[in-house]
């Protein structure tokens, strides 16, 4: 009979910690979505449905508000070691997700700038880095949802694959500038996008590095390679 209120409770906070795993996982296809399609609004030039997206970013916001408030009401029950770092990575998760949502409503608001240019031919460019981010995204999310520890250190080794994408694109866009100054507008608005899109890789990667922290509950973890040298790239 003691026994049945503890287990009660128990299985009570189980059963918050799966919902909020859920959201979490709601959240993060959600961010993936928008980043999809902010990269089709680019490619159609459509400013309708950049305004949308643009819209849609308020609803990542919200969940992500709704999974910081529940998860401190689930930090208040007393938590043991392993649901502290479930607590705590959920957190940082959630907060990583509400900046990739935020980024990619950021691509999305340059598209319209970038309408009022002709186009670029390097918007193909842009394409191929938008689609290696939103696929970080879902297979960390993937990852995330298995605990899958290995899978997140995958998608933490592939941040350097498009840190290199990014970086050749922002080459590109700078030899064309100096070509052809009349693209120095719309190759600008590529730029800060194309930033945009190597940003949200970096968020996926610390997801994965949670991920790690929360099944090994360490977080030593090897330096990982970097190709982002647009720091170093000449003007």
């Amino acid at each position: 009979m003691n026994n049945v209120p503890h287990d009660h409770i128990v299985k009570s906070y189980d059963e918050e910690q799966r919902r909020l795993l859920d959201e979490t996982l709601r959240m993060g296809e959600m961010a993936a979505a928008q980043l999809e399609a902010a990269l089709d609004v680019v490619q159609r030039r459509d400013d309708k449905a950049a305004a949308r997206i643009i819209g849609n970013d308020e609803a990542i916001d919200a969940l992500e508000q709704t999974i910081s408030h529940d998860v401190m009401k689930l930090a208040l029950r007393g938590p043991m070691a392993r649901d502290l770092r479930e607590i705590l990575a959920t957190i940082r998760i959630a907060s990583d997700i509400e900046r990739i949502g935020d980024y990619a409503a950021n691509v999305a608001k340059r598209s319209t700038a970038l309408n009022l240019a002709p186009p670029l031919p390097h918007v193909g460019g842009l394409q191929v880095i938008g689609k290696l981010a939103a696929q970080q995204v879902r297979d960390v999310m993937t990852a995330y949802r298995g605990n899958d520890v290995v899978a997140a250190q995958q998608v933490r080794d592939r941040d350097a694959e498009l840190d290199a994408a990014y970086t050749s694109l922002f080459r590109e866009l700078l030899t064309y500038m100096a070509e052809d100054p009349r693209s120095i507008t719309g190759c600008t608005h590529l730029l800060f996008m194309a930033k945009n899109i190597e940003r949200i890789g970096d968020h996926a990667t610390n997801i994965a590095e949670n991920i790690w922290f929360l099944v090994r509950g360490e977080d030593n973890l090897p330096p990982r390679e970097k190709r982002d040298d647009s720091n170093t790239v000449a003007p």
